[in-house]
């Protein structure tokens, strides 16, 4: 039973895959339309930090099945970004560019290239050495004109790829960088509970941004959690992902599903982020034993939402999803919310070939 539930979401995560090119893909530079339909709002603006994610997507199914053609995709959108943004890697958002370095910093690890994690560590030294600074303690901006503005946005991707690259260089500081920015994290926007809220200084009057309560916060601080977990093996750092996954989950969702966040296109986004670095933690909890009732918890979690996914979200034989899984497809969606539903059906993917080689190792025992 495990393993056949384990070969349909395989199926599943490929058809999800396959629908971002159904229904987003379009002939000339663009390489993929912002919206389907094809006709909403301006179609053409270059989303940097979306195709960053796409990336990702694509590496995940890479590394699912070990088709070339996904690692192939994989560079496409790299190659995209880089031309749509005028040969250049870097923008004026922090952010932005750190989603597409822990992006090629996983193409490097596919393909061998050094090319990749060249940029991967030119946007880290860009990032350090234009956003970085002492304004609330030492921190990442969120961007290049609103340097005493900070954020989880900025500085969740930060400490994940310190982490990353620390594990290629040690002889850099990555890993400390990544240490303070999780601390700084810790000090200024996490809560008693775990929760993390997204911002303070934006206004320069010192005051968080307590009005937006967004999943893909509490998945950078699980994720950077689970990165300095493994880096350093101080529990704290577990404890502390535990903590906010679990949070996340009881605060946002409605037990199965994490509703619309929002009507924006960056907003389809946030729940991918948070369900990537569930998957991490999920990965991490399995491998360590601990925390058995939290991680039943969560793992129910992403069964249920990408249960009501797929019963809500296939159009014919392609998945085309809106913002609430629970919710039946919608007019008009932003590519952003199809990647958000890839990243969840790939960890969900991930869950079960788990508990299949689980079983199998059971059996053969």
């Amino acid at each position: 039973m495990t393993s056949s539930t384990a070969q349909t979401w395989s199926a599943n995560a490929d058809i999800a895959q396959q629908s971002l090119d159904h229904f987003f893909l379009v002939e000339g530079p663009q390489y993929l339309a912002n919206s389907h339909p094809h006709d909403r709002g301006n179609t053409e603006v270059f989303n940097y930090w979306w195709l960053a994610h796409v990336i990702d997507a694509r590496i995940d199914a890479w590394e699912r099945t070990g088709d070339p053609a996904w690692r192939s995709l994989a560079l496409v959108a790299r190659d995209n970004i880089v031309e749509r943004n005028g040969g250049q890697l870097f923008n004026d958002y922090f952010d932005d560019m750190l989603w597409f370095a822990l992006a090629l910093e996983r193409v490097h690890a596919a393909t061998g290239e050094q090319q990749y994690l060249d940029e991967a560590i030119a946007i880290w030294d860009h990032v350090i050495a234009e956003g970085w600074n002492e304004a609330l303690g030492w921190s990442l901006a969120w961007r290049k004109q609103q340097l005493a503005y900070k954020n989880t946005p900025a500085n969740g991707p930060l400490a994940i790829l310190g982490v990353r690259l620390s594990r290629r260089d040690d002889s850099r500081d990555y890993l400390g960088y990544s240490q303070r920015a999780f601390d700084w994290l810790t000090a200024n926007l996490v809560g008693d509970d775990g929760f993390v809220e997204d911002g303070v200084n934006r206004e320069d009057d010192g005051r968080v941004d307590t009005q937006w309560r967004f999943t893909y916060n509490q998945g950078l601080y699980v994720g950077a959690a689970v990165e300095l977990f493994g880096a350093t093996a101080d529990r704290a750092y577990l404890e502390r992902a535990v903590q906010t996954a679990v949070t996340a989950v009881r605060e946002l969702s409605d037990g199965t599903v994490f509703p619309d966040e929002g009507d924006g296109g960056d907003e389809g986004l946030f729940k991918g982020v948070f369900y990537r670095y569930l998957g991490e933690l999920l990965a991490a909890l399995a491998l360590d034993g601990s925390h058995a009732e939290e991680r039943a918890e969560l793992e129910q979690f992403l069964r249920a939402g990408t249960d009501a996914l797929w019963a809500n979200g296939l159009v014919g034989d392609r998945l085309r999803p809106g913002n609430d899984w629970s919710k039946l497809p919608v007019e008009w969606i932003p590519y952003s919310t199809m990647v958000s539903a890839i990243f969840a059906v790939e960890q969900r993917a991930r869950l079960e070939a788990r508990a299949a080689a689980v079983e199998s190792a059971e059996h053969a025992a």
